[in-house]
């Protein structure tokens, strides 16, 4: 049997009831996709952001910490920029941490062992979805099926 990603009602109701969010492999560098979400978190959501760098000492103002463990909180959802070989150590460094309800791994990020490993642990798994994209989709920044709400349109007007 194939694994599917929760129903976009469940990946919703998970979003509500996140709190706290720990990107995992967010980058210094604007030009990357993991410090585009991390601006969109910190200016477009609620929740508190922490993020994770071996290699970095602070992205967009915020402290960084360079493992999972080191954090002063546990995080409810940990999103993952990270390449696809490198998740099963992610999903070591979670699974050490008591109370994380979700592993979301962004765009690209899909592996079932992973995930059946995960659920088994009794977490929550989002795959090859942005978080960015579903935050705006479930509070108007999008339209259900992905694309803009209209702020934006190529319709002419009548005059």
């Amino acid at each position: 049997m194939t694994w599917e990603n929760p129903s976009a009602t469940r990946r919703q109701q998970i979003l509500r009831a996140t709190r706290t969010v720990a990107v995992v492999g967010a980058s210094p560098n604007p030009a990357r996709a993991s410090n585009f979400v991390a601006t969109y978190l910190l200016a477009s959501t609620d929740f508190d952001v922490y993020f994770v760098n071996p290699n970095a000492s602070e992205i967009l103002g915020r402290p960084v910490y360079k493992k999972l463990a080191d954090l002063p909180v546990v995080p409810d959802l940990v999103d993952v920029f990270r390449r696809r070989e490198d998740l099963p150590s992610v999903l070591d460094d979670v699974l050490a941490l008591d109370g994380v309800r979700t592993l979301w791994l962004q765009f690209g990020l899909f592996d079932e062992e992973v995930a059946r490993r995960a659920e088994a642990a009794g977490l929550e798994v989002v795959m090859d979805r942005c978080l960015k994209v579903e935050h705006a989709r479930f509070h108007g920044g999008l339209h259900v099926a992905g694309f803009d709400t209209g702020v934006i349109s190529a319709r002419r007007r009548t005059s």
